[in-house]
């Protein structure tokens, strides 16, 4: 269903509530935030609304984003706490800088020596407690400045790997293509499992589609799409 401001009555508003949103592909999650809060003003003629949401999703992702409204958005950290389900696919065989569609392959690799026993094999390592490095290419700050930032100005930022955790992790392989399902906790970077699975494989790879499909019990069954 697609998403109207009468749908959430000035009740809702003055009280708190949760919204889902299904989001779509090339929007940045803040795009959708002063969307849903310029409609929400106009249909009720409020001069000011808090809308935030509950952890971003990089532009060329799509699904379920959760916004707070109202004083619920002294809640976000507790949605943004919740375990997330995503589904999507990578492709071995070539690296890019951000590790996904938006920026070109900058590196070719093998990937013929790649055979679906070993992707199997491969991700058990990922499950549990790992660590990672975000993207350069991410919206996380070093020194007030965004990684994103850093990396378009070519300018050099040394990473610290992070501590996530990925409870269920499942692949369907049609080489070099592999689709996946990943259970994990805040924080973990679906664009760095996708480039760490291509180094651990001998190869490269890199994010070609993701799609969130859950945040905790929440998931794109009760979330609305936004008006074209």
């Amino acid at each position: 269903m697609e998403f109207s401001a009468d749908q959430i009555s000035l009740e809702q508003i003055q009280n708190g509530c949760l919204l889902a949103i299904d989001k779509p592909l090339h929007w940045t999650s803040f795009q959708v935030v002063n969307k849903v809060r310029w409609m929400l003003r106009k249909a009720h003629g409020l001069k000011k609304i808090k809308v935030g949401h509950c952890g971003t999703l990089d532009p060329l992702a799509t699904g379920l984003l959760l916004l707070c409204i109202g004083p619920y958005t002294k809640k976000i950290h507790e949605y943004q706490g919740l375990e997330k389900t995503y589904t999507g696919a990578l492709l071995l065989g070539a690296t890019t800088p951000s590790y996904d569609l938006e920026t070109a392959i900058d590196q070719h690799y093998p990937w013929d020596h790649i055979q679906p026993r070993m992707v199997q094999d491969c991700i058990e390592k990922f499950k549990g407690k790992i660590f990672q490095k975000p993207p350069l290419f991410s919206a996380l700050k070093k020194e007030g400045k965004r990684l994103y930032e850093i990396a378009r100005a070519g300018e050099q930022v040394e990473i610290e790997a992070r501590e996530v955790h990925i409870s269920d992790f499942s692949v369907e392989c049609s080489l070099p293509e592999i689709s996946f399902e990943v259970v994990c906790s805040k924080g973990t970077y679906i664009r760095s499992l996708a480039h760490d699975m291509g180094q651990e494989l001998g190869s490269g790879a890199h994010l070609i589609r993701l799609r969130r499909e859950k945040i905790g019990h929440y998931d794109l069954a009760s979330a609305y799409q936004m008006p074209t």
